[in-house]
C-alpha cells in the first residue's frame, strides 16, 4: 500500500515562524536605543563630580564600556599606582565610605597616662623662675615697713609691706617644724619641677634691733613673736579666688562614693579650661601625697564624716589666679609635721593619689629618676642648702623623715607604673 504524501505547509505558517525568530533581535535594538536616549547619571548635590569615580562614565573611570560590574577578581587586580593613590588619600576615602564622625585627633592624653604637650602648653605659667629669684633677692634685702593683721591665715601671722613696695605674708609657726615644712615643701616642689605653682618663699630671722625689722619694732612687741625666731616671707599675690574641687573628686567624694581613678577615657569631650585645671590638680595631688600635706583637699575629705556638703566649698590653701593658674598656698603641714601624723591622714592621702592615673610627663620623669637613684632626700638637701641662706637655722629632715620621703617617691613611681600597665 502506498503511503499518502504529507501536504507542504502553506505560506502563512512559515511567515509566522519567521516573525517569532526575529523578535529577540528587534527587542535588543529597542533597548539599546532607549539606553542611548537616557541622560548620564549626575552626582548628588554637593558631591564633587568624579570624586572616587562617582558620576563619571565607564570610559572616564578607565573601565570597559560593557556596562557589567567589576568582579571580585577584577578589584584585586587594581594597578599598583591606583593602590598608592588610595593609600595617600586614605582619610578622604574614610570620609566617603564611613558614616561615623571622624575621631578627634587632639586627644588630651598621650601614651595612655600623660597629658598631651598641646594641653600642657595651655597651662598658665605661674611664678617664673627668673621672676621668683628676683623677688626673693629683693625681699631678703628689703626692710619691713609695716605689719598688718589679717589676710595671711592664723592670727599670729602678719601681712608685711616691704620697703621696695611689695607685700609678703609673714608666717610665724606655732612650732618651728611648721616653718621648716613650709620651706622644705617649697624646695621639694623645685626638685619635682612644679615650683611655679607655689608663690616665692624665703626665710627671715626676727631681730627687733636688726636692720630688716627696725622700722616695725613696736609692732613686733605686740605680735608676741620670740626674738630670734625664724619666719617665712611668702610673696603676696593679688586677686586670688577660691577653688572648689572639680567633678572627678568633688562629685564622687561628696556623694559618699569611693574615689575612682581619673583615666584618659573620662577626659574625652571635656572643655579645654577644665582639662587645663585637671593638669594642675594631678600635680597637686601627687605633691600633697609626697609631702603628706593634710591641710588641703585631704582635710575636706576628712570633714565629710560630719559635713556632707564640704566638697562643694572652697578647698583649703588652694587659690586660683586671674589667668586660671592654681596657687598651692601655705604648705607648712607638709613633710615634717605631716610625717608625724601619717597614721591619721594616709587613709585619705593614699586613695586620693590612686584616683589620679594621668600625669604630667615631666613630673613622672622626675619621680622615676628619684626612684632609680634613690636620691629624693639628697636632691632636696642640695637644693635647700644652695638656695636658702638660713637653712641651717631650721635644719633638715631627720634620717627617718628622709627614708619616708624616699618611700613615698617609690610608692608614687609604682602607682604610675600600675597606671601605665592598665
Amino acid at each position: 500500500m502506498k503511503r499518502a504524501r504529507r501536504a507542504a505547509p502553506g505560506p502563512l505558517p512559515v511567515l509566522v515562524l519567521l516573525l517569532l525568530g526575529a523578535l529577540p533581535g528587534l527587542w535588543t535594538v529597542l533597548l539599546r536605543r532607549e539606553a542611548a536616549a537616557l541622560p548620564e547619571p549626575r552626582p548628588a548635590a554637593g558631591q564633587p563630580p568624579g570624586r572616587w569615580g562617582l558620576g563619571r562614565s565607564p570610559a572616564a573611570r578607565g573601565e570597559s564600556g560593557g556596562g557589567g560590574q567589576k568582579t571580585f577578581r577584577t578589584l584585586l587586580a587594581v594597578p599598583a599606582a591606583a593602590t598608592d593613590r588610595e593609600e595617600r588619600d586614605g582619610e578622604e576615602r574614610l570620609a566617603v565610605t564611613d558614616s561615623r564622625p571622624p575621631a578627634d585627633t587632639a586627644s588630651p592624653v598621650e601614651r595612655g597616662i600623660f597629658w598631651s604637650r598641646e594641653l600642657e602648653e595651655q597651662v598658665p605659667p605661674g611664678f617664673a623662675a627668673e621672676e621668683a629669684a628676683a623677688w626673693l633677692s629683693a625681699a631678703r634685702a628689703a626692710r619691713v615697713a609695716s605689719l598688718e593683721r589679717g589676710g595671711c591665715g592664723r592670727s599670729s601671722n602678719r601681712l608685711a609691706r616691704l620697703s621696695d613696695g611689695s607685700r609678703a605674708c609673714v608666717r610665724y609657726g606655732i612650732n618651728p617644724e611648721q616653718i621648716q615644712g613650709e620651706a622644705l615643701s617649697y624646695h621639694l616642689a623645685g626638685v619635682l619641677g612644679m615650683q611655679e605653682r607655689l608663690p616665692p618663699m624665703a626665710l627671715a630671722l626676727v631681730e627687733a634691733r636688726g636692720r630688716q625689722w627696725e622700722p616695725v619694732r613696736e609692732e613686733l612687741r605686740g605680735s608676741h613673736w620670740a626674738e630670734g625666731a625664724v619666719v617665712s616671707l611668702t610673696r603676696w599675690v593679688d586677686n586670688l579666688t577660691a577653688v572648689v574641687a572639680p567633678a572627678p573628686w568633688g562629685a564622687e567624694a561628696g556623694a559618699g562614693r569611693r574615689l575612682q581613678p581619673l583615666s584618659a577615657e573620662e577626659l574625652v569631650g571635656l572643655p579645654p579650661s577644665q582639662l587645663v585645671e585637671l593638669v594642675q590638680w594631678s600635680d597637686l595631688i601627687l605633691f600633697d601625697y609626697l609631702t603628706a600635706n593634710f591641710d588641703r583637699l585631704v582635710s575636706n575629705l576628712f570633714s565629710l564624716q560630719w559635713d556632707p556638703r564640704v566638697m562643694r566649698r572652697a578647698t583649703s590653701n588652694l587659690l586660683r589666679a586671674p589667668d586660671g593658674g592654681l596657687v598651692f598656698m601655705d604648705n607648712e603641714a607638709g613633710l615634717v609635721h605631716g610625717y608625724r601624723l601619717l597614721a591619721m591622714w594616709d587613709p585619705y592621702n593614699e586613695p586620693l593619689l590612686r584616683s589620679v592615673c594621668v600625669f604630667r610627663e615631666g613630673t613622672a620623669r622626675r619621680v622615676a629618676e628619684l626612684h632609680r637613684r634613690r636620691s629624693a632626700a639628697a636632691e632636696l638637701r642640695r637644693r635647700y642648702r644652695a638656695r636658702e641662706p638660713l637653712w641651717a637655722r631650721l635644719g633638715f629632715l631627720s634620717e627617718r623623715q628622709a627614708e619616708l620621703l624616699q618611700a613615698r617617691v617609690d610608692f608614687v613611681h609604682r602607682h604610675i607604673a600600675h597606671c601605665r600597665a592598665q
